[in-house]
C-alpha cells in the first residue's frame, strides 16, 4: 500500500492473514514496475499513476484499490485486459468533501481569509463591505453524483436556494432543482462548486467563455479535479472583479510529496482560497475509506466477487461447502464457456454452481465444482488460449 494510506486498511489485511508493506509516497513508474512484481494486492491514493507498463509487470497481481474517490490514475482499460479489476471509495469522504464546500461558501461570503491573514500580519481591518451573509443566496452545484447531493442538503439548511446540473437524469434531494444546462447553473447562481469526474468532456469545461457567464461578484468551488478549470482565465476573472472570489483544493499539476514546492497563478489574489488536495483529507474518511476498499479487496481475494468494481463484469456467488472454486478471466470470443464445459465433462466433474459475466473485451467465470477434480480443471482452463487469468480457491 501507498501514499500513507490510512492504517484500518492495514490491520484489516492483518487481521486477514495477508502480509501488509505500507510505504507513505507515491512510486514513479519505473519503482512501480520493479515493486508491483511481487504483490498480489497494490493499493494506492491519487498520486501514483498506474500504467498500462507496470501492469504488465504485475504476474502475481490479483486486484488493484484505489483508496480514494477516483480512478483516473489508473489505466483502467489496461487493467481489464490483464483481467484485474480496481475498487475504489465512491461514497466514504462524500461528507467530508461536502462539508469543505460548504465552509468555503461562507469563508469567502465573510472573506474570512483575506481578514484571517491580515490580522496575523498586524493589519486591523473591521469591514463590511463586500460581505454577506450565504442565505436566501443561490448555490448552483455543476455534478449531482455522490457528493453534490449532500452540498444541495447542507446549503438548504443554512437558508440558501440550490440549483443544479448533470449530463444524466438524477432524482433531487431536497427542494434541490435541475437546470437543462451548465450555462443556466453560471448565470444564475451567487456560488458554483463543481463536482464533476476528470474526463475528456471535463477538461477546461470551465475556461474563459464560462467564467464570462458567472453573475458579476459570485463565487467559483472546485473540489472536483484539477484539469476541470482553465486556472489562467480564472486568475484573470478574479484580477478584473468578476469574480468576487474562489476556493480551489486541486489543481492541473500538484506536487508529488508534502515536500515539494509549489506554484499557481492563484497565488496573492485577493479573497482566493488555496488548499492542497485535503477535500476528503478528515480522520474520518480516511478510516471510512481504509475500511471500505480493503473489504472489497479481500473479498475479491477470498471469494472471486467483484461488486463494486470500476472495470469489470459485476458478480458474486454464494459459495456453497465441499467444492473448490476457480475463478477464470478470459478473452470476449465467441466459444471460451463451450470449451471450459468441454473440460469439465472430460474429467467427470460435477459443477456445483456456475456464473459468467462479460464486455466488450473479457469475460469473468465463476466456477464452483468437486475438489477432487479442481486442480486438473484449473490447469486445463489456463492452457486455453483465451485465457488470462485463472486461479483456484480451496
Amino acid at each position: 500500500m501507498l501514499e500513507n494510506v490510512h492504517a484500518s486498511a492495514a490491520e484489516a489485511f492483518r487481521h486477514d492473514g495477508f502480509q501488509v508493506e505500507a510505504l507513505t509516497t507515491a512510486l514513479r513508474e519505473d519503482e512501480l514496475k520493479r515493486k508491483i512484481q511481487d504483490v498480489h494486492i497494490l493499493g494506492i491514493r491519487s498520486k501514483t499513476q498506474v500504467t498500462d507498463a507496470a501492469l504488465a509487470e504485475g504476474k502475481r497481481l490479483l486486484t488493484l484499490g484505489c483508496f480514494c474517490i477516483g480512478t483516473n490514475q489508473v489505466d483502467l482499460a489496461s487493467a481489464n485486459r490483464h483481467g484485474v479489476p480496481v475498487f475504489n471509495a465512491p461514497f466514504s469522504n462524500t461528507r467530508s468533501v461536502a462539508e469543505l464546500v460548504i465552509a468555503e461558501v461562507i469563508a469567502l461570503s465573510r472573506q474570512l481569509g483575506d481578514r484571517s491573514r491580515e490580522v496575523h500580519e498586524g493589519k486591523w481591518r473591521k469591514v463590511a463591505t463586500g460581505c454577506n451573509e450565504v442565505r436566501g443566496k443561490t448555490l448552483g452545484i455543476v455534478g449531482y453524483g455522490h457528493i453534490g447531493p449532500q452540498v444541495g442538503v447542507l446549503a438548504e439548511s443554512m437558508g440558501m436556494r440550490v440549483a443544479f446540473f448533470d449530463i444524466g437524469t438524477k432524482l433531487p434531494m431536497g427542494n434541490n432543482g435541475s437546470r437543462r444546462s451548465l450555462a443556466e447553473i453560471l448565470e444564475e447562481s451567487d456560488f458554483v462548486t463543481l463536482h464533476v469526474p476528470e474526463t475528456p468532456q471535463t477538461k477546461n469545461m470551465i475556461g474563459k467563455a464560462e467564467l464570462a457567464r458567472m453573475k458579476p461578484g459570485s463565487y467559483l468551488i472546485n473540489l472536483s479535479r484539477g484539469t476541470v478549470v482553465d486556472i489562467d482565465a480564472l486568475a484573470d476573472a478574479l484580477r478584473t472583479g468578476h469574480l468576487a472570489g474562489a476556493a480551489v483544493d486541486v489543481f492541473p499539476e500538484e506536487p508529488e510529496s508534502n515536500g515539494d514546492g509549489f506554484k499557481s497563478p492563484l497565488q496573492g489574489l485577493p479573497n482566493v482560497i488555496l488548499t492542497p488536495h485535503i477535500g476528503g483529507s478528515t480522520s474520518e474518511a480516511q478510516a471510512s475509506i481504509g475500511s471500505e476498499v480493503s473489504t472489497s479487496l479481500i473479498k475479491f481475494v477470498n471469494s472471486g466477487a467483484t461488486t463494486g468494481a470500476v472495470n469489470f463484469p459485476q458478480m458474486e456467488l454464494v459459495q456453497g461447502s465441499g467444492a473448490h472454486r476457480i475463478l477464470n478471466v478470459h478473452r470476449n470470443v465467441p466459444g471460451v464457456l463451450r470449451d471450459i464445459n468441454r473440460i469439465v465433462s472430460e474429467v467427470g466433474a460435477n459443477i456445483r454452481a456456475q456464473m459468467l459475466a462479460t464486455d466488450a473485451h473479457i469475460g469473468y467465470l465463476i466456477m464452483d465444482l468437486d475438489s477432487d477434480v479442481s486442480e486438473v480443471v484449473r490447469r486445463d482452463v489456463a492452457a486455453l488460449s483465451t485465457n488470462i487469468r485463472t486461479r483456484i480457491l480451496y
